[in-house]
């Protein structure tokens, strides 16, 4: 009978019975990895940081970089938008350690039925991570454990059934990487700190909460194009008798649907808490699910995660400091060095910009383990200096305004609104520039939807709705979904973590020279990126 069940456990090790590993391997430990990184007290790659898009070979023009990259934006002083012209790395950063995207993974693809394929990305990883965690040694958890109860969903607007606190909202999707098309579909969450959710008297008020919520977003969703006193922020309807202050500047406190200026403070229990431009108070988390494609789900969203993301914000710098924060990088930049990040796998790693980071991933068997500190700065390149981010942050800045984006992801009710100071759907610009529907060209669907002769069908694409636009055929579907599967079986993640359907050709292995090939002086670099949307302008 042992004998058997070591034969069957050898079997396991197959990608068609990669999920039976749960019933023979060893128990289950979400953090193995993490203290096995830990106890080696290094890690492989220290510019990990770097993003694998940031060596994309732009030859002809092609310029996906615009979107990260670009001018000075209010309190963002990154100013970063050389960096589409201008390789600024040291000699280790030269060279791509992001091997995984010239994996050639055809063949465990096509070893793939996809019958188990749909079998495994509608089982779900994230009830077994809670309860594994629950099972640890306080000693061994670590700092950030969910607490969300997904499976209890959220209401129509947003807020979470089981009373966390978190509450979800639609947000259209970063250009790029980000498209489900590419490989996965996501969802996002925020909360603030206990605080906000209480009035003066220290008692739960949702009406308190829904005003504080509001108040973030006119701090971060509006671009800087309008003044403080003029943001017209929409809003759900929120009670001004609550907040204790005239949100809609009429006069009098009743019921408002706008926020007209943004106020002195925040309101109930956080009243003492000053309102900053540009900036999230502190406590803000967010919590950021990356699935896999289901071809027959409600925006292809599986139920099985591939990523649970989570971000907090730990400490605040002033203007003075945010700044000197600013130039320090930009030295960096030029002379060779690269950002420090503190803390590790199990206290998360934190940025210089005051934002903790942490986060799952699969590990062999399919089941939710702590990445490891390598693993985890994987995001931090993106969400500490960044030219384009607004407090470190992507995704809330983009969100419908006020009740139509309150409530779980979807893309349906989304339009393809221009960038802030744009005059063009942002999609489209972003296909014209970047020649393709990744940062890669490599999506070869994209190309042949969207492009006639190598230039971008801009009538066809104006005319799509978001899921037409975004959502990748039945057959794409199931392929990324067989070779994101077949890395999770490597656990390689230290060298990328792309679907990737087929090896790269236009990501340089190796940067040689400092020039991108984009240039100012033809057109090819620009300086007009905004992660703010005109949602005014519609599509």
């Amino acid at each position: 009978m042992r004998f058997l069940l070591r034969r069957r456990c050898a079997a396991a090790l197959t990608l068609a019975a990669a999920a039976t590993l749960a019933a023979c391997g060893p128990a289950y430990e979400p953090t193995a990895a993490a203290a096995a990184e830990k106890a080696r007290g290094r890690v492989g790659n220290v510019l990990a940081h770097i993003p694998p898009q940031c060596y994309t070979a732009t030859e002809g023009g092609a310029n996906p970089c615009w979107v990260c990259h670009t001018a000075k934006n209010n309190r963002n002083g990154a100013d970063d938008w050389e960096l589409q012209a201008q390789y600024q790395l040291n000699p280790m950063g030269r060279v791509n350690h992001w091997t995984n995207l010239h994996a050639d993974r055809r063949a465990a693809i096509a070893a793939q039925a996809d019958a188990d394929t749909l079998r495994y990305v509608r089982e779900d990883n994230y009830a077994p991570l809670r309860a594994a965690l629950a099972r640890l040694p306080a000693a061994q958890r670590p700092r950030w454990q969910p607490d969300l109860d997904l499976a209890r969903g959220f209401a129509d607007d947003g807020f979470a059934r089981d009373g966390s606190g978190w509450r979800a909202y639609r947000y259209k999707p970063f250009p790029g990487t980000f498209w489900p098309t590419n490989g996965s579909a996501d969802d996002a969450m925020v909360r603030l700190p206990p605080a906000f959710r209480r009035d003066a008297a220290g008692r739960d008020a949702d009406a308190v909460y829904r005003v504080n919520l509001a108040i973030v977003e006119a701090a971060v969703a509006v671009p800087d194009t309008r003044g403080d006193a003029a943001l017209a922020l929409p809003t759900e309807p929120l009670d001004e008798t609550a907040a204790g202050f005239d949100l809609d500047g009429d006069g009098r406190l009743g019921t408002a649907r706008r926020i007209a200026a943004l106020p002195a403070h925040y309101a109930g229990a956080a009243q003492d808490i000053a309102v900053k431009r540009y900036a999230y108070p502190l406590g803000t988390e967010f919590m950021h699910g990356v699935y896999y494609l289901d071809p027959d789900a409600p925006e292809m969203r599986a139920r099985r995660l591939k990523e649970l993301r989570y971000a907090r914000k730990i400490f605040e710098l002033d203007d003075a400091h945010l700044a000197l924060q600013y130039e320090k990088d930009a030295r960096d930049q030029q002379t060779g060095g690269w950002p420090y990040f503190g803390g590790d796998a199990f206290s998360g790693i934190f940025s210089e910009y005051g934002w903790q980071l942490q986060a799952y991933i699969e590990q062999a068997d399919g089941r939710l383990r702590l990445q490891t500190r390598e693993e985890q700065m994987y995001c931090m390149g993106c969400h500490s200096g960044a030219g384009v981010t607004v407090d470190g942050s992507f995704s809330l800045p983009r969100k419908p305004p006020g009740a139509a984006g309150w409530g779980y992801a979807r893309l349906a009710d989304l339009v393809d609104a221009p960038q802030a100071g744009s005059d063009e759907p942002e999609y489209l610009r972003y296909l014209r520039r970047a020649h393709g529907g990744d940062e890669y060209r490599a999506n070869d669907e994209m190309l042949a939807r969207w492009f006639v002769d190598g230039r971008v069908d801009a009538a066809k694409v104006r005319a799509a709705s978001l899921p037409a636009l975004l959502l990748p055929s039945r057959e794409r579907a199931l392929a990324l979904d067989k070779a994101y599967r077949a890395l999770v079986t490597t656990q390689d993640f230290v060298h990328g973590r792309d679907a990737v359907l087929a090896p790269m050709a236009n990501v340089l292995r190796h940067i040689d020279g400092a020039e991108t090939g984009l240039r100012e002086t033809d057109g090819t670099v620009y300086r007009d990126g905004r992660l703010w949307l005109d949602w005014n302008a519609g599509g």
